[in-house]
């Protein structure tokens, strides 16, 4: 019958820590090899009783000076006690005795970023690298690219990732860590010449597909990114990242059916998502298919009850299809979350005003020229407002406002000129919309929209045929 193994170690260490105790009082006949001093150590630094580890070593170097493995010891836990100093005297003595001791350079890599020493940090480590190969060259490769993260030397992380890919291609961590480095700094060519050299030689490595399909569209090549997507997920079926960016390709290139399918797939192999719901919400929107677009910004909402855009782009949907009384619901919960967003505030006034509420529409469009004073929406949808409700005096108030603050706006001279005709001053408006004309004569149609009978008026078409006439001169 076999023993439990865990119940093998614990009394293996109950052992060990009781002649470790004997040591300790001086009793004779009490001896432990440097194995069992390095269990001892281990275990108390696992228990988190770093005074007792100290002991353990301490007493470990006194009956095994030549230690170089008990020395690495005493100098992490000189580390862990924030100890630096010691720690890289003891490292130095370590490093007599075997050199080829990888935790050394490690270990020393520790120190010298604890005092600030990147400098030392990367020459120690740069200099380590010809001496190692294989695995231990591979972790102070990593160990490198830790160091360079820390102080920002971002290109020279994706170098190191880079070393380590050119000597073991199939290298998970790394493939993970320079998908993420291409991206950040944009060497994406790098990227690809690297992993259509790593595919090459390792076809069915889906990471090495992935990371090459990231690169093409981290340089907008949409089809090659999609066609490698399809790789990766050919290899591993369920690689539901290369199922996300493949639909963020599919949008770009606007084929919004094709990346519902990626979506659908990604709720398929992982759990639910806001930001996925979204995604195809956002699609269906594309494809004016409204109803569905609700269905799923609903079910993002429920996940993020808190994103005030969500109800926005619900309220679109309502707006796109008229449904004003509708689209109102869900613009008072994005306004109770985000009372100063101006797309809200814009979108809410339009729905006010297209129910015949004026009043509480100016009230909206107000608030959009308070908050962005000198966007041009704002300014457009309260003049209109004020036009269209009759409000002439102070729609020709707030479209000087509008000319003075946006530098002099062509569109609201036009409706300058068009509000001064509302108002019965024909001179004042001809002046003005020759004013208009001449600054702007592609945005008579906005004079137009606002007021369509205001071509039966003689002089006004006379103005815009003469200037016609002075540009066919």
């Amino acid at each position: 019958m076999k023993q439990n193994p865990s119940h093998q170690d614990n009394d293996e260490i109950k052992e060990l820590l009781k002649q470790f105790q004997n040591l300790q009082a001086g009793r004779s006949n009490s001896f432990l090899n440097e194995d069992a001093f390095e269990k001892i150590i281990d275990y108390f630094d696992e228990t988190e009783n770093l005074k007792s580890a100290i002991e353990a070593v301490e007493l470990g170097i006194e009956q095994y000076p030549y230690s170089s493995l008990l020395l690495i010891k005493k100098a992490d836990l000189m580390i862990a006690t924030r100890r630096y100093d010691k720690a890289l005297k003891i490292l130095e003595k370590a490093e007599l005795l075997d050199g080829s001791d990888i935790n050394i350079y490690i270990l020393k890599t520790d120190a010298y970023l604890a005092l600030d020493q990147q400098e030392k940090a990367v020459a120690l480590l740069e200099n380590a690298l010809q001496h190692f190969e294989g695995a231990e060259r591979i972790e102070l490769l990593f160990e490198l690219a830790d160091v360079y993260d820390d102080y920002e030397e971002f290109d020279k992380i994706f170098d190191c990732l880079k070393l380590i890919l050119e000597q073991d291609p199939n290298n998970e961590e790394a493939l993970y860590k320079i998908c993420f480095w291409t991206d950040f700094t944009g060497r994406n060519e790098e990227s690809i010449k690297l992993h259509q050299k790593i595919i090459d030689d390792y076809p069915y490595n889906e990471l090495g597909w992935f990371n090459l399909a990231a690169a093409y569209q981290g340089l907008k090549l949409y089809e090659k990114a999609i066609d490698a997507y399809k790789y990766a997920v050919t290899i591993d079926e369920k690689l539901d990242y290369a199922y996300r960016n493949m639909a963020d390709a599919y949008i770009r290139l606007r084929k919004y059916r094709d990346a519902i399918e990626s979506l659908e797939k990604v709720i398929e192999l992982s759990r639910p998502e806001d930001v996925i719901y979204e995604a195809i919400g956002h699609c269906y929107d594309k494809l004016r298919n409204y109803a569905q677009a609700r269905f799923y910004y609903r079910k993002a909402s429920h996940l993020n009850a808190d994103d005030s855009k969500l109800y926005y782009k619900i309220a679109c949907t309502y707006l796109n299809e008229q449904q004003w009384a509708n689209a109102i619901k869900q613009l008072e919960n994005a306004l109770r979350i985000s009372s100063k967003q101006p797309e809200y505030n814009l979108a809410m006034g339009e729905c006010k005003m297209q129910l015949g509420n004026f009043r509480d529409a100016i009230q909206f469009f107000s608030n959009v020229v308070r908050i962005r004073p000198k966007n041009v929406s704002g300014w457009d949808a309260l003049i209109r407002c004020l036009y269209v409700g009759g409000f002439y005096e102070e729609a020709l108030e707030q479209a000087q406002s509008a000319i003075r603050i946006t530098n002099g706006k062509a569109v609201f001279i036009f409706y300058s000129s068009a509000i001064c005709f509302a108002l019965g001053k024909t001179k004042e408006g001809l002046l003005q919309l020759e004013k208009a004309m001449a600054k702007s004569p592609k945005l008579l149609k906005k004079l137009i929209e606002l007021n369509p009978v205001i071509l039966q008026y003689q002089s006004v078409v006379d103005v815009i045929a003469g200037y016609k006439r002075k540009k066919s001169f």
